[in-house]
């Protein structure tokens, strides 16, 4: 992201669309990256060659429902986890070791179930699910150089073969 309050420093980059020719176009990125897989076994110069999404979509997937004994749980669960590492790093260096493990895993639920717990009822139930999010493409095209684009094109042209 720039700054909109300073300019840019002289001989920063700055993004620029990608250029070159079409040599394939793909329905995934698996496909995209099979085809540019396929160029460097057959030694071609892949430095010349650029995968690029096209058609952007963020998908949300929904994953599960969240209840109040699920992000108390989770809060407990993570919490703990962060309690016992810190427990387990402080113990490297006192007497009795098991003072700052029991510690940690007290004060990491404790901080575990309150991180989780303010949030999720910040919400008011607007939102009772868990889900995850990604960045996605309507196809992938794959361009090249075109000093060299159509040397590569024949190339995948075999790889469909």
């Amino acid at each position: 992201m720039s700054n909109p309050i300073q300019p840019p420093k002289p001989g920063a980059a700055l993004p620029t669309p990608p250029k070159g020719w079409p040599i394939g176009s793909y329905g995934t990125y698996a496909e995209a990256q099979r085809a540019v897989d396929y160029l460097s076994d057959q030694e071609f110069a892949v430095q010349d060659v650029t995968i690029v999404g096209v058609d952007l979509m963020q998908v949300e997937k929904v994953i599960g429902r969240l209840t109040w004994g699920k992000v108390i749980g989770g809060g407990i669960v993570s919490g703990a986890w962060l309690g016992l590492f810190f427990g387990l790093l402080v113990s490297i260096v006192v007497d009795n070791p098991l003072v700052p493990i029991v510690f940690g895993l007290v004060g990491g639920v404790i901080f575990g179930v309150i991180s989780t717990t303010i949030p999720y009822a910040a919400t008011k139930g607007q939102r009772d699910f868990a889900s995850t999010m990604q960045l996605v493409a309507g196809r992938y095209d794959v361009l090249c150089d075109p000093r060299s684009a159509e040397k590569a094109r024949d190339m995948l042209a075999r790889l469909t073969i």
